[in-house]
């Protein structure tokens, strides 16, 4: 999407000024994911950053990025028995999305190294039927695309790149045809699937599973009119034994210090996708919901957002999921992660020309906040989102996506309701 433009004069004195000002700063960001409910993590200590004003901005520009995701969390609460039944629920979410002026949904198409699509790489997903590799008897995807273009919105397809397993039971059995199940059954291939407690994740040094996750991109872009592919935040696994790419290490780093190697391999799968995306279907976007903390996505996950930012060939865009509010402050008083600052930091990154900066927002902290020393107040204001799509406006980002569709439409908070409408408001 276009970068939004302030048509008048003295919103770009204004918008100039803040980029000068921003270049100054730093700051600091968030740990969470978009495919689950996300929680707060700790991160090195940054200056404090002036706070964007949230009042008297600039209305949404025709060419905003506004985007919610529909995730694999929605699809649980749905009824997935049958393509009408699907298709029933599916018309429901984007007609109330669309009420709301969101012009983009991304949903969440590959959660566990599985299908919500028909592909002969992948198993059917579990969500499905109950049981993952069973068909379901429709394909929801293609459901997906056209109940999204019948009403003129785009439709991202959202895939977790490495993630096979979550918990024992998402999914509770993998089907035989998986990639992942056959690596394990392959001696030769064990260390190809990683096991982090009861998750599984693909082995990020086996250029074998790269090519698999590339492949697995090509299929969607190449059967399915997608407007976007976005990867969620999970890269390498946080909380695996470091021995684990051990042997992958010794035959393919050369040399490399363990973390250099491990970006490499996350940057070759980012640059290779781009590529298959821009091959397989050229007006359709790549983009990437990072942590809000870039701290965690370069020394956790192997991300170097900052690159993919800043030269090309890489991404699309960038959406790092700042779910924190404007009053946020850590037990110890710290205030790098509340959502003007944290937002200061990431439009401070330098950009390659053509890469958006969409911010990730935390729809599920309605009414409950983020449990920090003073933040739980503005959650339950009812315009806690809308100020916030106000300030990035004000700053200068090219867009939004809400986190995500239940906690805005299927949430019993009391003040859930009054955040729809200030949200409505602040699209017309």
């Amino acid at each position: 999407m276009a970068q939004t433009q302030h048509k008048k004069t003295a919103r770009s004195a204004l918008l100039l000024a803040a980029v000068l000002l921003v270049s100054l700063l730093g700051g600091c960001g968030s740990t969470t994911g978009s495919s689950g409910v996300p929680a707060a993590s700790p991160a090195p200590a940054a200056a404090s950053q002036p706070a964007v004003t949230a009042t008297a901005q600039p209305a949404a520009t025709g060419n905003e990025y506004r985007a919610a995701w529909i995730t694999y969390l929605e699809y649980q609460t749905m009824d997935l028995a049958t393509e009408e039944a699907f298709r029933s629920g599916i018309a429901t979410a984007f007609d109330n999305l669309q009420a709301m002026g969101i012009t983009t949904v991304i949903a969440h198409v590959r959660p566990f190294g599985d299908a919500l699509y028909a592909s002969s790489i992948f198993p059917w997903s579990h969500l499905l039927t109950g049981t993952q590799g069973q068909d379901p008897g429709y394909d929801p995807l293609a459901v997906l695309v056209q109940q999204a273009h019948s009403r003129g919105m785009r439709l991202e397809a959202m895939v977790n790149p490495y993630r096979v397993r979550g918990s024992a039971t998402t999914p509770p059995q993998l089907a035989t045809q998986n990639p992942a199940a056959q690596y394990q059954a392959d001696p030769a291939k064990a260390d190809w699937v990683i096991a982090v407690g009861d998750g599984l994740y693909y082995n990020p040094g086996i250029p074998e599973v790269q090519q698999l996750i590339v492949d697995g991109v090509r299929e969607i872009c190449e059967n399915y009119e997608v407007d976007g592919i976005q990867f969620d935040d999970y890269f390498y696994p946080e909380g695996a034994d470091d021995s684990f790419d051990a042997a992958a290490y010794a035959q393919y780093a050369n040399g490399q210090p363990l973390a250099a190697w491990r970006r490499q391999n996350v940057n070759t799968l980012v640059q290779n996708v781009y590529a298959t995306v821009k091959a397989a279907r050229p007006a359709a976007t790549f983009g990437i919901s990072p942590q809000g903390n870039n701290d965690n996505n370069y020394n956790t996950q192997y991300s170097d957002v900052a690159l993919w930012m800043s030269d090309g060939g890489y991404v699309d865009y960038v959406m790092p999921q700042i779910y924190w509010g404007f009053d946020y402050r850590t037990k110890s008083g710290r205030d790098d992660y509340a959502f003007a600052n944290n937002l200061q930091y990431w439009l401070s990154l330098p950009r390659a020309a053509g890469v958006k900066l969409y911010i990730g927002l935390g729809a599920y902290r309605i009414g409950v906040g983020e449990g920090g020393s003073n933040d739980a107040a503005e959650w339950s204001s009812g315009e806690n989102l809308a100020k916030q799509v106000a300030a990035l406006r004000s700053a200068g980002a090219d867009g939004y996506a809400l986190y995500s569709y239940r906690w805005l439409f299927a949430n019993t908070q009391p003040t859930a309701a009054a955040e729809v409408a200030a949200l409505t408001a602040a699209n017309e």
